[in-house]
């Protein structure tokens, strides 16, 4: 095994300038090169013009084939002490054949956010009603992913309350989890000293992938049902929506006569929130962190969101700005941050406690090294007293597999035909 070398498989390439999965991603390759890896990363999906230029950073790429035994070869070269699944459905398609070419190899799987989480409720928001925890017990997403999380030595969980739904929900091992929120520098007392005032912004402002339904229904709820309330009271007022992927759907959003702005991709996530007074963000589904209320912690711009937009959010501490569910009390709030600069200024200070008790890479990338240097040094007990991953990596459970490996066959049938 080579020392301190790491194979990461992406599920798509890295884009940290348009999805927060992406900035997560390039915060995990920080990690592990400052760590001294040898960094690889391989995925299936086509590069996009916003893919991060991963060879510019040292890292050697691969275009992974699946359902193909090139993979077992490439692995085989690199042979890989610490294998990284982005998100539990690239473990399914490469998991069995890590453990097959590489079975020395530490398994740790990126989760980003819980996905079987995010589509349960996506499926109570569509069916009107309303999501409870146990309706995720005959979710079969969710079956797949701790299904993947069980398979792994480890799994990095980005929010608290999917962890304590993991540990309380499905008795997840704790052993088996390590949480690691977003990751940022401490930020010093005098941060928001230096960033523009209330009186040089103005009009609010969101951001977010538009292929992400969350993000999509966020700003189709937000043209229909809050943004003519608040454009009622401010006439003048503006909606700037950033992001990128923003197709036909969203450009049809466009009316400049309402003061509704669909801006597309903005590289400097800056001008993005420093022009403006207010971020809305009436998230009615999802998972995970969202990185654009983040992203307005730090660059000052005070946020309205819904319960779903702050979960795990903040831990105890007061919003920077408002939490609100209906309508009529976000787009009260949205407009009361608007017009207000007291509300504003002390809105603005909350941010500062958050983002340095809940995001400060000091705090959370040495329990996460202590927790894989654990696993990497007594690999004997992690590899084999997992109970859970033994009885998953069973053959007769194995379904992924062989389907896999049959439809491998098929295709080098068709290839052999078609010569």
């Amino acid at each position: 095994m080579n020392k301190n070398t790491i194979f990461i498989i992406g599920f798509v390439w890295p884009e940290p300038n348009t999805t927060a999965a992406g900035s997560r991603m390039l915060q995990l390759i920080e990690f592990f090169s400052n760590e001294g890896y040898t960094i690889f990363l391989g995925c299936t999906a086509s590069k996009t013009p916003f893919s991060l230029d991963l060879e510019a950073l040292g890292i050697t790429t691969f275009k992974l084939v699946l359902n193909d035994e090139s993979f077992n070869t490439i692995i085989q070269g690199i042979n890989p002490t610490i294998v990284l699944f982005d998100r539990f459905l690239t473990e399914e398609q490469f998991g069995w054949r890590v453990s097959e070419v590489c079975p020395n190899a530490i398994k740790i799987l990126d989760t980003e956010d819980l996905h079987g989480l995010r589509k349960g409720r996506q499926q109570a928001f569509e069916n009107k009603e309303l999501f409870k925890p146990s309706l995720l017990l005959n979710n079969r997403t969710v079956y797949r992913e701790i299904s993947s999380i069980l398979r792994c030595d480890l799994s990095i969980i980005i929010s608290k309350y999917e962890l304590t739904l993991l540990l309380t929900q499905f008795n997840i091992p704790y052993t088996q989890l390590v949480y690691l929120p977003f990751l940022v520098d401490e930020l010093p007392l005098h941060h928001y000293d230096n960033l523009t005032a209330f009186n040089d912004r103005l009009h609010f402002t969101t951001v977010g992938n538009f292929n992400h339904a969350p993000n999509w229904q966020s700003v189709l709820y937000l043209k229909q049902n809050i943004w003519p309330l608040v454009k009622a009271k401010l006439p003048k007022a503006q909606f700037h929506v950033y992001g990128a992927y923003s197709k036909q759907k969203g450009l049809q959003l466009h009316n400049e006569k309402q003061g509704f702005y669909i801006k597309g991709w903005q590289k400097d996530i800056k001008q993005i929130f420093s022009p403006y007074r207010v971020c809305l963000a009436p998230l009615l589904f999802g998972a995970g962190l969202k990185g654009k209320l983040l992203d307005s912690m730090l660059y000052g711009t005070p946020s309205v969101t819904t319960d779903i937009g702050a979960e795990g959010m903040h831990d105890d501490l007061p919003w920077p700005g408002y939490i609100e569910n209906s309508p009529e009390k976000f787009a009260e709030k949205a407009i009361e941050l608007h017009q207000n600069s007291k509300l504003w200024q002390e809105a603005q200070s909350n941010a500062l406690p958050i983002i340095n008790q809940c995001y400060a890479k000091h705090k959370f990338l040495p329990p996460f090294k202590r927790k894989i240097d654990a696993i990497i040094s007594d690999k004997s007990k992690a590899l084999h007293h997992n109970i859970y991953s033994n009885m998953l990596n069973h053959h007769e459970l194995q379904s992924t597999k062989f389907l896999s490996k049959y439809i491998e066959i098929k295709n080098k049938l068709e290839k052999f035909n078609d010569d």
